[in-house]
């Protein structure tokens, strides 16, 4: 069974071609170069871009299985959420596609598609249900309850900004570049001192495991307008030791919700998935706890399964198939 899957929800234009269970082609055009000026996505410059670059991934895919069109089984696409200019450059051409080709077409949820990245090259015996799984990434912040293979439950989630987002606002307020995390979290690891904890840890209510990214932004902002005050610039130093303090305060709060929820509901087994979870230092912090107080955790096992690719999308649809699901 070949499965083709198209992902292309928001910057990123990734095809991804798998035999079964197994990935044999993926290829991903980025679009941060582009994005970079405006540090932001501007939806319609990144459909623009999918359009251009749509055909000719799809042609480095096929090359890199030796397959033609005509031999896949399935043709899969993510339809929600995200930019839907994004979305619908892919869902036009899919849909063409599996039209043409009168193949099965099957579409697929951006959300459950990345929780699913945690079983790319990992046994289905891996995964222990229920689980808590933790979903970081540009607008969503989220913690479900993993009950079975098709069972999510949303229990808690961002009141406003997500720690992704705030990760690129910051990076934008020190003049860096875009995407914010990767730069943040490179320079945090120059910082030599100790956690001063100058910015505030948002925990919300006593009850509460929503999460607040807002207040740490503008504590942020806060810190870097005195600093500039002060000096007249911002240092590299100050770059660096903001990012250090930003960074450990946000994994702070994330670890303080993802071991609170499974405390909450009696579970200690662990899911980390989406952009952030690609953060070493985040997954590190989860990995020691879990390890100290014998939760079992998993987290996608590599960098580029964190980001949006084809073949989150393609392993959803495997197992949807298999299990005779027509959504999920």
């Amino acid at each position: 069974m070949y499965i083709l899957a198209f992902e292309t929800s928001c910057d990123d234009t990734s095809i991804a071609i798998f035999k079964d269970w197994n990935l044999i082609a993926l290829d991903t055009k980025s679009q941060i170069k582009e994005h970079n000026v405006t540090k932001w996505v501007v939806p319609e410059v990144a459909a623009r871009l999918h359009a251009n670059n749509i055909f000719f991934v799809l042609e480095n895919v096929l090359d890199m299985a030796s397959l033609k069109i005509e031999e896949m089984d399935y043709i899969v696409c993510t339809e929600k959420p995200w930019l839907l200019p994004s979305l619908l450059v892919w869902l036009t051409v899919a849909k063409t596609l599996a039209k043409t080709l009168n193949k099965p077409f099957i579409l697929i949820d951006h959300i459950k598609a990345h929780i699913f990245a945690n079983l790319l090259e990992r046994d289905l015996t891996e995964l222990v249900f229920p689980s808590i799984c933790l979903t970081v990434s540009w607008w969503h912040n989220e913690i479900y309850l993993w009950k079975s293979l098709f069972e999510l439950e949303l229990v808690w989630e961002t009141l406003d900004d997500s720690a992704w987002e705030s990760f690129d606002k910051v990076s934008k307020m020190m003049w860096m570049e875009y995407p914010g995390w990767p730069i943040i979290s490179k320079l945090a690891k120059q910082y030599d001192w100790e956690f001063r904890s100058i910015f505030p840890t948002v925990l919300l209510e006593k009850n509460s495991l929503d999460f607040s990214f807002s207040w740490l932004k503008s504590a942020v902002k806060r810190e870097i307008d005195r600093r500039i005050i002060e000096k007249w610039s911002l240092s590299d130093e100050d770059r660096i030791e903001i990012s250090f303090e930003f960074e450990t305060t946000v994994i702070e709060i994330l670890k303080y919700k993802i071991f609170k929820a499974a405390e909450r509901y009696g579970i200690r087994s662990l899911v980390l998935a989406w952009w952030v979870s690609a953060n070493d230092k985040l997954k590190n912090e989860i990995s020691k706890k879990a390890q100290e107080y014998w939760y079992s955790f998993i987290h996608p096992k590599k960098w580029i399964y964190s980001q949006d690719n084809a073949a989150m999308v393609a392993i959803l649809a495997y197992y949807m198939i298999i299990n005779n699901k027509k959504s999920f």
